[in-house]
Order: structure tokens, then C-alpha cells, then sequence
């Protein structure tokens, strides 16, 4: 296809005389509310070619259809409808018959998609509290371990609290960071708190609601954003409603809070086969331990939107990240974020969601989801090298263009997590090609998270090895990828083109293994050159790069471009144009 050009008007606008706004007229001619707007290419992908262009309905709604020029001039209309060929872009009667256009009905602004605008600029970190720092021995858990002296099991203690996050803020200012995402503080009996007993209570082993308090008094002091997690999906088997429901049945007064299928629960016959099989109720993963909560009740509804309420009311978070958020049903999200939303209209809400998610992003849900199927193509590429160059950039493309550019601009950008084994591991401990991922990572639009010790290259392989303790002795810290990390944190600040959802591939080299890109606002360009190759490798620059002086960001110096630039293996280059 040569050309794109979208048609756009208001469906009632003939002042010119012909439909009058009769949208079924086969024969209306004169759409005088009708403008055509070229559009350009926007990527490509393996299977397709994406145009994009922008419009602004005047009134608020429109109808719209698209001709596509191709070969020897050919023309045709693409419509709901059908697809019809014209003769003209201006005066075919096909290009006013607006039963076979598409339309926006009206655009009313409480239905569009509205995320808050500190976000996109925020810069996360990953805390799990229980692995970060012991600020607080006293109320360490029984047989708590001495900190970090051995690999963690699925069961062990450090003593990690929130005191210690506290005491180290300025640490982790110091990076960059402006947003602290931690996974839950409320009580449970693991050490990760995913099996929640009270979800107004903060676990006694991490403190209490003052030390809560002043954690996140103190970070709003650094200009860091907090972020809670909690699960609502399903409750701890120790809560006091499945207690309830354990000692009276059928007669607990909880009884409907979860999915049971009959009594006993647990069909002891068949305790040694798999536990889908001695299950009687409903269960996350299939855990005797995770009861999943009717979130279709009245009263598990008001119970957990008060959940919500009282950390954002009380306490002020900034942030809610939801686990398992897509087996929650999504009439309860829509409740979730219109009572939230009321108290602090610009929170965070955030939905673990390991899969297209389009379905909870329209506006009325989460304002972003864990953008894992990005994860997966950067450590496809730089990892684990199970994706060359053109398949990276096309599955890259695919992903931006799976979105709206407002979604995107707000998406939660990560590469390891407490689910995932940690980056160094991902790249069988290649700190060149971790470098590599991270820097992918901090140049595209969305809000960016490093995993905690990510910094200073601790590892980490499946849980429970990657929720290790972090690592204080700075004679252990790899002291050349913090300064990596702090630096591209520092040039993702500074220049808006690295954030801007702006980005166009210069070259994409498969037998190199080597990708140029260009990121670009309205008042810079900023040209990003990567060697996923244990080879140096040489590659030739296009017209609009070659003789250029650009100026090299990463290590502020000039660069006087040739015709071809040799990059080191692992090597990377960011230019200012």
C-alpha cells in the first residue's frame, strides 16, 4: 500500500446541502463536515503495516472511514461495511454514504482514557520488605535468620521491616528513584503477605500504622511516590472469615464470601492427588491456602472497596498494584477505581495482568497493567537470545501499537520482579547484556521499575532464590552497574525524547545483531545505537546520520559521526542530534 488517508467529519454537518445528516442516504452527495488527513506510516510488524494520524472532532463526535491507495493509483474506501473502490479522494459519492463509516457516537469525557500525569515521569523500585533492610531486631519474627547468610527458602526470615526502608530513602534517592512500589505490608503468615489475614492491619513484623506513617511522610519529603499491593483475588486460609467458616460450615456467616462447592472442604480421600481434586471450594492455584473471595457479594464489595479507602484516606498512598487483578471480576475494578478515584483523583491503580490487557484499560478500570509481554521481548533480544534483531523490532512495534499512546505513556515497564528470576540470571550473569536490557528499558515511554539490588547486580534465580536479602556491604556492590543505572535514570529525566512514545528503527542489522532507534520530541532527537553481539560490530549509517557532530549523552562528550560506527561487543552509543 502507497498511501493512507483517513476521511473524518461530523455526521450532521451539511451545511452544503445533500444527507442532512441521514446517515442510511445511499445517494447523499456534499459532506461538506468531511476533511481528509494523510497519514504516515507509523511501523511494521510481521503481518501488518500501521498508519497513524491524529484528529479532533470539533463537536465531539465523527465518522470516520480510511482510503488506501495502491498500485497504478488504485483507490478504495475502507469502510465498517464493505470495501468499495472510488475514483476520487474529494468527490466519489462512496465518500459520503455514511452507513458504511465508522463512528465515534459522542466522545464524552468521563469516557476517555485519563491516567495521572505524574506518572509517566516516575521511576519505580521493587521492595520487598521482608529482604530489604532490618531496621527494627526487637520485632523480628521467631527464628528470624542472621541477614543475608544463606539463600532464602520458601519459608525463611530475615527481619526485613519498614523501618529499614526508612532508613534507607536517601539511598534510594540517591539513584533516581521516585515512586517505591512494595508488595504487601499487611498481616499474613508468609514472608510474602500474599496470604492476607487483615488487610487493615500492618503486619507486626514490618511495624505498625506510625511506622507506616512515617515511611510515607518521609518519602513525600524525597518527592518518591508510594505504592501499596494487595490481593484481592482471594484472602489468607488464617484470615478470621475463613476461620468462621472452618469452625461453623455451612452455619458461618462468611460462608458466602467464597466459592464453595460442598462440605467438608477438603475431600481427605483424596489428600495424596493433585489438590484440583481434594478441593471443595474455589482456590488460587489451586492452594489450600488462598481461598479465592466472592468479589460478586454485597458484602466482600463493601469490604475491600473500605480496603482501598482506608490506606489512600488515612494513610495517603500514592498507588494501588493489584495482584492476580484479572480473575477478579471487572465489574468490582470499575467500583474499585470510581471510589478511589473520588477520595485522590489522581492515584495509581495498577492490575497485574501477565497478558493483553486492552479489556481493563478503556478508562474505566486500571489506569496500566504489568507490561510483562514487553519484558518478554527484551529478555527474548538481549537475554536470552531467543529472538534476533528483525523479530525484536517487529514484536516491539506490535506492542506499541497494541495500546492507545496515552496507555502506553503510563505502563508499568519492568524486568524482573519478585515472580520472575532476577535480569543477571535471565542473562547467565552477562553484565554487558543486562546493561543492554536496562537501557532498552529506560528509553521507552511508560514508568520504569528496577527490582531491588537490580542496581548493584545481586541475583537471583526462581523464587524463593530471587527474593534474596539486599546486599549493604558497598564493597559486594558492583559499583560500574549502579553508576550505569544512575546514569541512564539521569538522561531519561533530563531529555523528554527518551520518554516520548515517539520512535522510529534506523537500522536493524540481523546478521550484526545491532539495532539503531530514534526517540524523538518536539524540541530534540536522541539516536540510541545497541550491540546485542559478543562481536564489535561496524554499521553503516544512513544519510541523515552520516558527517553529523551529535553529542554522545552518555558520557557527555562531542562525536563527529562517519559513515560507519564501530561498537565493542554488548557495546551502546546514545547520541543528541
Amino acid at each position: 500500500m502507497n498511501n493512507a488517508t483517513l476521511r473524518i467529519g461530523d455526521p450532521y454537518d451539511w451545511s452544503d446541502g445533500g444527507g442532512g445528516g441521514n446517515l442510511n442516504a445511499e445517494n447523499a452527495k456534499g459532506w461538506s463536515g468531511a476533511e481528509n488527513i494523510l497519514m504516515q506510516k507509523e511501523c511494521e510488524t510481521e503481518l501488518f503495516d500501521y498508519w497513524f494520524c491524529e484528529a479532533r472532532p470539533q463537536f465531539y463526535r465523527a465518522r470516520y472511514a480510511f482510503i488506501l491507495e495502491g498500485k497504478d493509483d488504485e483507490l478504495l474506501l475502507f469502510g465498517e461495511k464493505q470495501v468499495v473502490p472510488i475514483t476520487s479522494r474529494e468527490d466519489d459519492p462512496a465518500l459520503s454514504q455514511l452507513y458504511n463509516f465508522y463512528g465515534f457516537p459522542y466522545i464524552n469525557p468521563t469516557d476517555v482514557f485519563t491516567a495521572p500525569s505524574w506518572v509517566k515521569n516516575t521511576i519505580w523500585y521493587q521492595i520487598f520488605p521482608e529482604r530489604f533492610a532490618n531496621g527494627n531486631p526487637d520485632i523480628s519474627p521467631e527464628n528470624t535468620l542472621p541477614w543475608g547468610s544463606q539463600d532464602p527458602k520458601s519459608k525463611s526470615f530475615f527481619g526485613g521491616d519498614i523501618q529499614g526502608i526508612i532508613d534507607h530513602l536517601d539511598y534510594i534517592q540517591d539513584i533516581g528513584i521516585t515512586g517505591i512500589y512494595l508488595t504487601p505490608i499487611t498481616e499474613g503468615e508468609s514472608n510474602h503477605k500474599y496470604d492476607t489475614t487483615d488487610y487493615f492491619k500492618v503486619d507486626p513484623a514490618f511495624g505498625d500504622e506510625k511506622t507506616i506513617k512515617v515511611l510515607i511522610e518521609e518519602a513525600h519529603k524525597r518527592s518518591i511516590k508510594v505504592m501499596f499491593d494487595a490481593v484481592f483475588n482471594h484472602i489468607g486460609s488464617s484470615s478470621k472469615q475463613w476461620q468462621d467458616v472452618l469452625e461453623y460450615g455451612k452455619d458461618s456467616k462468611y460462608v458466602d464470601w467464597f466459592y464453595i462447592e460442598q462440605f467438608p472442604l477438603i475431600n481427605e480421600s483424596k489428600r495424596k492427588r493433585h489438590s484440583k481434586e481434594m478441593l471443595n471450594y474455589r482456590a488460587f492455584s489451586f492452594s489450600e491456602y488462598m481461598p479465592k473471595l466472592n468479589t460478586e457479594n454485597p458484602e466482600v464489595i463493601e469490604y475491600l472497596l473500605e480496603v482501598g479507602r482506608y490506606w489512600v484516606r488515612n494513610f495517603d498512598i500514592d498507588a494501588w498494584r493489584l495482584d492476580v487483578a484479572n480473575e477478579v471480576d471487572q465489574r468490582f475494578w470499575r467500583l474499585f477505581r470510581d471510589e478511589l478515584k473520588a477520595i485522590k483523583p489522581e492515584i495509581y491503580i495498577l492490575g497485574e495482568i501477565w497478558h493483553d490487557s486492552m479489556n481493563w484499560l478503556k478508562g474505566d478500570q486500571f489506569d496500566a497493567v504489568m507490561n510483562y509481554p514487553l519484558t518478554d521481548a527484551i529478555l527474548g533480544f538481549f537475554a536470552t537470545d531467543t529472538l534476533n534483531a528483525q523479530q525484536f523490532t517487529s514484536l516491539i512495534n506490535e506492542l506499541h501499537v497494541n495500546y492507545p499512546i496515552n496507555v502506553n505513556e503510563v505502563s508499568f515497564l519492568l524486568l524482573d520482579s519478585h515472580d520472575t528470576p532476577r535480569l543477571i540470571n535471565k542473562c547467565s550473569a552477562n553484565k554487558d547484556k543486562a546493561k543492554l536490557a536496562y537501557l532498552f528499558q529506560f528509553t521507552q515511554t511508560g514508568s520504569p521499575c528496577i527490582y531491588y539490588g537490580g542496581e548493584i547486580g545481586l541475583d537471583g534465580g526462581e523464587d524463593p532464590l530471587n527474593r534474596k536479602c539486599m546486599v549493604w556491604d558497598e564493597t559486594q556492590h558492583d559499583l560500574d552497574m549502579k553508576a550505569h543505572i544512575k546514569n541512564i535514570i539521569k538522561l531519561r529525566k533530563k531529555h523528554v525524547a527518551l520518554r516520548s512514545h515517539n520512535m522510529s528503527w534506523l537500522l536493524v542489522d540481523e546478521k550484526q545483531n545491532s539495532v539503531i532507534f530514534q526517540k524523538e520530541d518536539d524540541d530534540e532527537k536522541i539516536v540510541i545505537v545497541m550491540n546485542n553481539s559478543n562481536k564489535p560490530s561496524q554499521l553503516k549509517l544512513s544519510e541523515s546520520l552520516s558527517g553529523r557532530k551529535v553529542l554522545d549523552i552518555y558520557n557527555n562528550t562531542p562525536y563527529q559521526m562517519a559513515e560507519t560506527l564501530t561498537l565493542p561487543a554488548f557495546g551502546f552509543a546514545i547520541y543528541k542530534l
